[in-house]
């Protein structure tokens, strides 16, 4: 079953001469940690306004449990938690007045104490005297603490130290284990490749992939490091392969694939040294970026 559907969500501001999001087709199943990846300005928080009804599609559809993300806004709004990547609460309040009247609002929460308890949160301060980090804490405790179905969040991780962080994804894993969905845009790209079952990339409004993280790690992509005078790189060229840099016959590829031609290649000049390593995942998302 899919948690989430986005088909053709296009959105333009003023007037349509910026056109923000292009195009957009995702499907999210229920119980899947899905990232939603980009540089800034790629479109990823037009997009996840558009899920909220916080701003309107220009066309295209959304919907979220089966149902329309805006003509069934209200309902749906008690199904899901967002978190926002920038935190706006009231200063003189303390973390408990905000728990308190989300609770007003929603519900008792069956799950704060331990909520409080595992993220160290003290509630007894005023927002004004939290830290970044207790900050962030208290709006991750209001977007878990009503057991909603769908979780959507921008940035969570921002101003955690390495241990929450660590407490953050695994409260996520346990929670889409148990059927919850999460929609996840984030700049970490560790901790994507950490929890994420799938990546969706978008650059300049519009979606170049999606893919699960497995067949991403499975991608071969390899960085060659050598040393050869008086060689003319031109040589080495091939569809799948890149002169990064040719400095006094010290030379970097990239290659993108079968390495096999290309070691072939130098088995046939005098190299002084060589050195072959496989990218970092982080570097194969780039490479989407690029595209």
């Amino acid at each position: 079953m899919n948690a989430i559907e986005i088909k053709k969500l296009s959105k333009y501001f003023l007037g349509r001469k910026v056109q923000a999001v292009r195009d957009v087709d995702l499907e999210i199943k229920q119980g899947e940690i899905f990232g939603f990846l980009g540089p800034n300005g790629a479109g990823k928080t037009t997009t996840i306004r558009c899920m909220m009804d916080f701003v309107r599609p220009s066309s295209g559809s959304i919907k979220i449990l089966g149902l329309d993300a805006q003509k069934d806004s209200v309902i749906l709004k008690s199904k899901i938690s967002y978190l926002s990547d920038t935190a706006h609460f009231y200063n003189h309040w303390t973390a408990s007045n905000h728990l308190d009247f989300q609770q007003s609002l929603r519900g008792k929460s069956p799950i704060l104490k331990d909520l409080i308890k595992k993220f160290d949160l003290n509630a007894k301060l005023r927002f004004a005297n939290l830290s970044s980090g207790n900050k962030r804490k208290l709006s991750i405790i209001l977007a878990l603490m009503n057991e909603p179905e769908i979780l959507i969040l921008d940035e969570p991780t921002n101003a955690l130290d390495p241990l929450l962080q660590n407490t953050l994804l695994t409260y996520l894993k346990d929670f889409a284990a148990a059927g919850g969905t999460v929609f996840l845009s984030s700049h970490n790209l560790a901790e994507v490749e950490k929890i994420c079952h799938r990546v969706g990339i978008i650059k300049d409004g519009k979606l170049v992939a999606t893919e699960t993280i497995s067949n991403l790690k499975q991608m071969k992509m390899y960085d060659v490091s050598f040393h050869a005078e008086n060689l003319d790189v031109k040589t080495l060229e091939e569809k799948n392969t890149e002169i990064v840099s040719n400095l006094n016959g010290s030379i970097k590829l990239k290659i993108k694939g079968d390495i096999n031609p290309t070691i072939a290649k130098l088995a046939k000049i005098e190299v002084k040294d060589l050195e072959i390593a496989h990218v970092s995942l982080e570097d194969i998302f780039l490479e989407f970026y690029k595209k």
